[in-house]
């Protein structure tokens, strides 16, 4: 993380491997490099397209094709999947083609967000009410 405006830390997909300890299921250096302020928890795809402002992070326990349609129809940042569940080849597939960053943590949902906090990541609920 580097200093931006001086308000928030600037954080990238890069740094939020290293905070949560993530595996990177896909992306490469440029995918990494992109900056994210805002986040949300969700395993509802039809909320996340309801209610995902373009850019956020998706952190969610769904491994399937639809998350990563999700992040591309919603212009998601990036995909983490939690507790330590594992895509379907199926879908990191689609990731790789879509160009869509999916990471895989240990971690569950509620600490994900918690680390992600510490680092300066908002969550989107502020925007929404």
């Amino acid at each position: 993380m580097r200093p931006n405006d001086g308000s928030r830390p600037l954080v990238r997909l890069e740094d939020i491997v290293d905070a949560i300890g993530a595996s990177v299921l896909v992306g490469d250096k440029s995918l990494l490099q992109r900056e994210i302020t805002t986040a949300s928890a969700c395993d509802l795809m039809s909320d996340v397209l309801a209610f995902a402002k373009s850019g956020i992070l998706l952190i969610t326990g769904l491994t399937n094709s639809q998350v990563v349609r999700t992040a591309v129809i919603a212009d998601l940042s990036g995909v983490i999947i939690v507790r330590g569940k594992q895509p379907e080849t199926a879908t990191i597939e689609l990731a790789r083609k879509m160009h869509v960053p999916l990471l895989g943590t240990s971690m569950h949902m509620f600490e994900t967000c918690s680390e992600l906090a510490k680092i300066g990541i908002m969550g989107t609920c502020y925007d929404t009410f």
